[in-house]
């Protein structure tokens, strides 16, 4: 699968594209269409045309990730919210950082294990649990994670980010 056209809408309203690196919530160096990596240093600034560049691979590295950890048939839908969530909050690795794939304790997160268990409608609630940075609920998080529920439950990417914006 690939994310489609109502997932890379959602993805690109929530980053919003910003050609001058900056810090994000986290305190991550990031770029373009929320790119981050060894590769991004403060000062730096690319074009529109690198920044989409970066997005496809960045989204075919999170759409592999999607794919390797989930074991169940998805929607469409429920492939672009996976991947929008994993892009934003990253796949996660035992010992650091809670994701998607991986929490920093080194089990799979609920929300991966409810739709690897077919349970759809658990899953998404598990949406709204992953609002916060740094502890902090931000309203932009909230706003995200109701775009992507609404991804997951088979809205299309206008309705989507409508639910998104009118969420918080």
């Amino acid at each position: 699968m690939k994310t489609s056209q109502n997932g890379l809408a959602v993805i690109k309203y929530f980053e919003s594209c910003r050609p001058s690196a900056y810090l994000d919530s986290a305190g991550i160096p990031t770029i373009g269409w929320g790119h981050t990596g060894p590769d991004v240093r403060l000062g730096m600034t690319i074009t529109r045309d690198r920044a989409d560049e970066l997005l496809l691979a960045d989204l075919a590295e999170h759409e592999c990730i999607v794919l390797s950890a989930v074991t169940v048939q998805l929607t469409q839908g429920q492939f672009d919210a996976l991947v929008s969530f994993c892009f934003n909050v990253g796949p996660g690795r035992k010992g650091k950082k809670d994701g998607l794939v991986t929490l920093a304790n080194g089990n799979p997160s609920t929300l991966l294990r409810r739709v690897n268990a077919g349970d759809f409608d658990g899953a998404k609630s598990q949406f709204s649990l992953w609002n916060r940075s740094g502890g902090v609920p931000l309203r932009g998080l909230i706003r995200r994670r109701a775009a992507e529920c609404a991804l997951f439950i088979g809205m299309n990417g206008a309705d989507a980010i409508a639910m998104g914006r009118s969420a918080a």
